[in-house]
C-alpha cells in the first residue's frame, strides 16, 4: 500500500505562480504512479485539514517566504509528519543569502565578496554615505539582492554608480536587507544534490538566458533560456563544482535535496551564490532537467523523493 500523501503548493509568497506548477506536475506524476495523493493550497486552514487529513507524508512544492524559510518545516515537526527536502534549520540559513555566505566565507567555499546594508542603516545611520565606499571596495559592476528572497526577485545588476540607489530601493521593497554583491563574470551553473551524509550531485545544469540575466521570467518562459547539460566546463572545473556542492549541502546540514547555484568565473574559479532547499518541479526547472540527464525521470525523481523523506 503506497503512502498517503498531501502535496502542499500555492500559499501567499511572490512565488505563488510557480509553486503551483510545480505542485500540480508533482500531483500529476504521482497520481500517475498509483499514490493516494491530494492537494493542499496553503492557507490559513492548512493546519487543520492537514490534522483532519492525516497523511503519511507531505510533499512541500512551496517556493519563497514561509515555504522555504523553515517556517513549513518546523509546523510539519510539530505535527510529526514527514516531508520531502531539508529540515528547519538548513531552511533558515538557506533562504537567508547573508547567513548563508557568512558560512560559506567561514568554510572556506569560495563565494563572491559582499557587504550588507538595511533599511534602518540607509534611514536612521545614515549609511548611504557608505555606498562610494562599497562600490570602489567590490569594484563595480555589483550585484544588488535581497537577502531573502528566491527565484531572482528584486535582483538587478547595477553597471553604474548613478544606478545604485535606485537598485537598492527596489530590493529593499522585497526584504529589509539587502546585499551588494561583487559581480562576477562567468558560466552560471546549478548543481542539485540528492541525499544525506554522502549526497549524489546531479550533472551541472548551465543556464544561458537570452537577457543575459537570468531573471524570473527566464527562469520559468520556455525559450528564454538555453540549457547545457552536462554543463560546458572542463573536468577539473566540474569535480570542483561537484565537490563544492556537496561540501554546501553538508554545510547547512541540508536533508535529501538541495540545488546549489554557483558561477565559474573566468579564473576557473567555481564561486557558490547561494543554496535552494525547495527547487522548482516545473518543465523548465533546473532540478528534473538535472535528474533526466542523470537517467531519472520526473516521476522517478519525485518517488525518489519521496523515498528519501519517508527513510
Amino acid at each position: 500500500m503506497k503512502p498517503k500523501i498531501v502535496v502542499l503548493m500555492g500559499g501567499r509568497s511572490l512565488e505563488r505562480s510557480v509553486s503551483l506548477k510545480s505542485g500540480h506536475r508533482v500531483e500529476r506524476v504521482l497520481k500517475e504512479r498509483g499514490y493516494p495523493v491530494s492537494t493542499l493550497d496553503v492557507d490559513r486552514s492548512m493546519v487543520p485539514d492537514l490534522l483532519a487529513e492525516k497523511p503519511e507524508l507531505v510533499y512541500i512544492a512551496l517556493h519563497g517566504k514561509d515555504g522555504e524559510d523553515g517556517t513549513i518545516q518546523e509546523l510539519m515537526e510539530i505535527m510529526s509528519i514527514p516531508y520531502t527536502g531539508p529540515g528547519p534549520l538548513a531552511s533558515m540559513i538557506g533562504f537567508n543569502k547573508v547567513l548563508s555566505k557568512e558560512l560559506f566565507r567561514d568554510a572556506g567555499i569560495p563565494t563572491p565578496r559582499y557587504f550588507t546594508v538595511s533599511a534602518s542603516t540607509l534611514e536612521d545611520m545614515g549609511a548611504s554615505g557608505l555606498l562610494p565606499q562599497a562600490w570602489e571596495k567590490l569594484g563595480g559592476p555589483v550585484v544588488v539582492k535581497p537577502a531573502a528572497q528566491g527565484s531572482a526577485l528584486g535582483v538587478r545588476i547595477v553597471e553604474r554608480f548613478d544606478d545604485l540607489g535606485a537598485a537598492l530601493v527596489a530590493a529593499l521593497g522585497y526584504d529589509d536587507r539587502v546585499l551588494l554583491e561583487e559581480y562576477v563574470s562567468g558560466c552560471e551553473i546549478a548543481l542539485s544534490v540528492l541525499g544525506d551524509d554522502e549526497p549524489e550531485v546531479l550533472p551541472a545544469v548551465e543556464v544561458v538566458p537570452e537577457s543575459g540575466f537570468f531573471d524570473f521570467d527566464a527562469r520559468y518562459t520556455p525559450g528564454r533560456t538555453e540549457y547545457f547539460i552536462p554543463a560546458r566546463l572542463t573536468d577539473e572545473q566540474s569535480a570542483e563544482a561537484a565537490r563544492l556542492a556537496a561540501q554546501t549541502h553538508r554545510l547547512l546540514r541540508c536533508k535529501d535535496l538541495s540545488r546549489v547555484d554557483m558561477i565559474v568565473g573566468e579564473d576557473g574559479v567555481p564561486y557558490v551564490l547561494e543554496l535552494n532547499i525547495s527547487p522548482g518541479m516545473t518543465e523548465t526547472s533546473l532540478l528534473p532537467l538535472a535528474a533526466e540527464s542523470a537517467g531519472l525521470s520526473f516521476g522517478d525523481l519525485v518517488e525518489r523523493l519521496v523515498g528519501l523523506a519517508l527513510g
